[in-house]
């Protein structure tokens, strides 16, 4: 992101970012997928509830 401190104007500093957004090289491709790393939760027991 472009450093936009100095900028007081709220639409000038947004016209700002939006064009360094555009001119960034898009991301690469995921290579594993989202979330693989998340603990797994087991399924609860279904039918009565367990109290």
């Amino acid at each position: 992101m472009a450093d936009t401190k100095k900028i007081a104007d709220k639409a000038e500093r947004k016209k700002l970012k939006r064009a360094v957004r555009k001119a960034a090289p898009p991301k690469a491709k995921r290579t594993t997928p989202r979330g693989s790393q998340k603990k797994k939760v087991k399924k609860m027991a279904r039918g009565q509830t367990k109290r």
